[in-house]
């Protein structure tokens, strides 16, 4: 197990009706916030009304800014950040699901940045100082209600980037199940394929006696493919709910990658599918990670027969442990078509015409590698496209 640090400083309020105590929640931090969210959904379900009542009763007041996209741009981040430095809220409120919490969080680093926030993308800066925010969760999927990650898609040349920064911590998450309840299903399978990626990034390392952690994912992994059938069955199954959205914030808060190395080529690889095509990130990481996984498997054979018997519930084949491995990501790959998830890219009518343009920009025209477990070079990531085509 490596040396580690572990910090998560965000408060979690979970449970029924918590969105309606944002009010005194943000009151402790702010006199007036920017509400940030996308579409029509939280009006159409009534959570802006309540949210908004639940701010004017604790006295805080609100400029808003919605139109948050799936893939979440860099133009509305800019245009935020020119409101906040108009108006001086004091808080963030991201309400909605991981693009617009990763909005909220570019935001919030950029408005005390004298640059481009874009650079915090780009590694010429690093995050020093951000205006706090808070966030309603409405899509268990990306974790970003109690992580220091956030990605945003640059429109110009299609680059979808990351950065890490504590800074960036929500102040305090609210969770309340029932708002997944109106979530239409293939949402609802592209976020549980997010989670479980989350899951799979930290799971394969190079990093030895991490027993404790990888039981951790397991038992993680094994809770999401338990419920998410129940809750696409059942959308109004609070109790199965509770597991996924819970689940899904434990899978990327960073509690279950203290003391190892994850990889994350998955994440980078599949981040050139979404920001040239749009597609779901979820649905993008249900085609590039088994291709992932067949790549990469004799790397560690022992660390993917575990995955399969483990996880999968592989009988271990002792004569032939690359049977056994095959039959796992097999498995994987069966559980993520039965949400009714695309495993190929021509399920999502992508063709192989720009695999070579999307290698080039994982990897920086080859200037770099991506991935811990295996360090992928241009050719090997154009061999994983080719491999999910």
């Amino acid at each position: 197990m490596d040396n580690f640090r572990f910090l998560n400083p965000t408060r979690i309020i979970f449970g029924r009706g918590t969105e309606n105590q944002v009010g005194r929640e943000a009151a402790g931090y702010a006199k007036k916030v920017l509400l940030h969210y996308g579409g029509d959904s939280a009006k159409k379900t009534g959570l802006y009304d309540r949210v908004v009542n639940s701010l004017k009763a604790a006295g805080v007041e609100y400029v808003e800014l919605g139109g948050v996209k799936p893939n979440p741009r860099l133009s509305l981040v800019r245009e935020g950040i020119r409101l906040c430095r108009e108006h001086k809220p004091e808080l963030i409120l991201a309400v909605g699901g991981g693009s617009v919490i990763d909005s909220a969080k570019a935001i919030a680093a950029g408005v005390p940045y004298a640059g481009d926030v874009w650079d915090f993308f780009t590694g010429k800066a690093e995050v020093k100082a951000a205006i706090p925010l808070a966030t309603i969760l409405t899509i268990p999927a990306a974790g970003s209600e109690a992580s220091t990650g956030c990605v945003i898609t640059n429109e110009e040349g299609w680059y979808k980037r990351a950065f890490n920064s504590e800074y960036v911590y929500p102040q305090f998450s609210i969770l309340n199940p029932e708002l997944a309840f109106t979530l239409p299903k293939y949402q609802v399978a592209c976020g549980a394929a997010d989670i479980i990626a989350h899951l799979m990034e930290r799971y394969f390392t190079n990093t030895q006696h991490v027993e404790f952690t990888d039981r951790l994912i397991e038992a993680t992994v094994k809770t999401i493919v338990h419920n998410v059938p129940l809750v696409l069955a059942q959308p109004d199954n609070y109790d199965a709910w509770a597991e996924v959205m819970w689940a899904g914030t434990i899978a990327h808060n960073n509690l279950l990658n203290t003391g190892r190395e994850g990889d994350w080529a998955s994440h980078d690889i599949e981040h050139e599918i979404s920001a040239i095509y749009d597609v779901a990130h979820g649905a993008g990481l249900a085609v590039v990670f088994p291709a992932w996984m067949k790549y990469v498997y004799k790397h560690d054979i022992k660390r993917f027969t575990q995955f399969a018997v483990r996880i999968w519930n592989v009988d271990e084949n002792f004569w032939s442990p690359e049977l056994t491995i095959l039959e796992g990501i097999s498995r994987h790959e069966a559980f993520l078509k039965s949400l009714g998830l695309p495993t190929r890219l021509a399920d999502m009518e992508i063709d192989t015409s720009r695999v070579e343009e999307m290698a080039a920009k994982c990897t920086s025209n080859d200037s770099s590698t991506t991935g811990h477990f295996v360090e992928l070079h241009q050719k090997d990531v154009a061999n994983i496209l080719m491999l999910s085509k």
